[in-house]
């Protein structure tokens, strides 16, 4: 028996058991997306209900399914400090029973390593160990490689089911602490139908790539409107923070190809893959993608090395002066900060590059516009006025880039909904903006 396997079966433990090693007081990171050790997080909370563990603080971004140790149970015992808030934590953030800490995704992980969020220990899902004793950490590296890194302690479910990712992506079993063996299904997030108004908007996105251009895009419905207009072109390449079925779809189709990318040509570049098993296996020893840790790949230096970058992003309402709010209803936080504006600053500086803000022109049931006069008041600005460039809804593509107020108030009126358009008008120039 090798080295590496002898300490490998000296590791193995139960997650009741590794559970043990976690003092009060103990700041734990938690992998996160669709990569969530549920074995050990389940067993975090079976034990904080039973005994006296308390004064516990999770350190997390978005994940997916259910949240029981946010519950009103776990007050004083489990607190989660979310730097993305995902719809499962976002109740006990509106309620205080949970933190917020804004931060941009590229420098998440230098809180790690510079100790500003001191890390205790590491929840860990990997890959089963190679012949050499490395494991890799499958579909989420971006932040939990980092974290790993930090940490005191690492506790890792190794479970059969999660693929072996390539690139910056493999931990060795001599730096674990404790190794629970598992074999379940990954948690999913299919991709949905993304609908006519998506696909509205994704076709006057499809007309500003060019053949040969990288993409970040995420999922969602936009997103997935915008893979939909792509199929007649070539050479796509792909350096994103996430991605999803979609693009598997599209290297399917010959689509994407990464041949023409100006940094890491021929490979497909992301921190994080969340979709179903099917990419899952896809993903499997594929060596056409590269998972790194998002210190590296959301790296607006690194984004800019990508020439004709096309960025595309979200948001939840845009003034007429350019400030984009993606992270909070008013005063009220909704999710998180994310690497929006890491790549609408990398694609900025991209020879040929375009940051993209894409959204909706109205919500709930065309009641409410998404261009306003001005943002509620409370709302996070995300995309300063300064760096926006380009603003797409349903009903075109305002150019904001080194426009002036009144040209931009122009633009972005022609973007929102005709039932909203002369009221925008009547406000903006009240504001003396046109």
């Amino acid at each position: 028996m090798n080295t590496w396997n002898r300490l490998y079966a000296s590791k193995i433990t139960t997650a009741a058991a590794a559970i043990q090693a976690i003092p009060n007081g103990a700041q734990i990171f938690l992998s996160g997306n669709c990569s969530i050790p549920t074995h050990l997080l389940a067993a975090l909370v079976q034990r904080a209900r039973s005994d006296d563990l308390r004064d516990i603080t999770i350190h997390q971004v978005l994940t997916i399914g259910d949240a029981d140790y946010v519950s009103p149970d776990m007050v004083g015992k489990i607190r989660v400090n979310a730097m993305f808030i995902g719809p499962n934590v976002r109740a006990a953030v509106h309620a205080g029973r949970a933190d917020f800490t804004p931060v941009f995704l590229s420098e998440i992980p230098l809180l790690f390593k510079r100790g500003i969020i001191p890390l205790d220990v590491a929840f860990v899902h990997l890959s089963p160990p190679d012949e050499h004793g490395f494991c890799s950490y499958g579909v989420e590296v971006g932040l939990t490689k980092p974290a790993a890194e930090s940490a005191r302690i690492i506790i890792a479910e190794v479970n059969e089911r999660m693929p072996r990712t390539l690139g910056d992506s493999f931990l060795h079993v001599s730096k674990i602490t404790h190794m629970v063996p598992v074999d379940y299904p990954l948690l999913e997030m299919p991709q949905g139908d993304s609908g006519d108004l998506a696909r509205a908007i994704g076709a006057h996105i499809a007309e500003m790539i060019p053949h040969g251009a990288t993409l970040q895009l995420g999922i969602g419905a936009i997103p997935d409107g915008v893979l939909y207009y792509l199929q007649d072109k070539r050479d796509l390449g792909v350096h994103t923070e996430l991605f999803s079925d979609g693009v598997m779809a599209l290297v399917d189709r010959g689509v994407v190809t990464n041949e023409r990318k100006t940094l890491h040509p021929g490979k497909i570049v992301a921190g994080m893959i969340l979709g179903t098993q099917r990419l899952y296996d896809w993903v499997h020893n594929n060596a056409m993608v590269e998972l790194h840790p998002q210190d590296y790949v959301n790296d607006p230096f690194i984004i800019a090395q990508n020439a004709t970058m096309i960025s595309i992003n979200s948001a939840l309402e845009v003034d007429l002066t350019g400030q984009v709010c993606a992270d909070s209803i008013g005063h009220r936080f909704y999710s998180g900060v994310g690497g929006q504006v890491d790549f609408v600053r990398g694609a900025a500086r991209s020879q040929g590059g375009k940051p993209i803000i894409a959204l909706p022109a109205t919500a709930k049931e065309g009641s409410l516009s998404r261009i306003v006069p001005e943002l509620k008041p409370g709302a996070g600005v995300i995309t300063t006025r300064n760096d926006v460039h380009y603003v797409v809804t349903e009903f075109g593509v305002a150019d904001l880039y080194g426009k002036s107020i009144r040209q931009r108030v122009e633009a972005l009126i022609g973007i929102a909904h005709p039932d909203f358009r002369a009221d925008l008008r009547r406000r903006a120039s009240e504001l003396n903006y046109i």
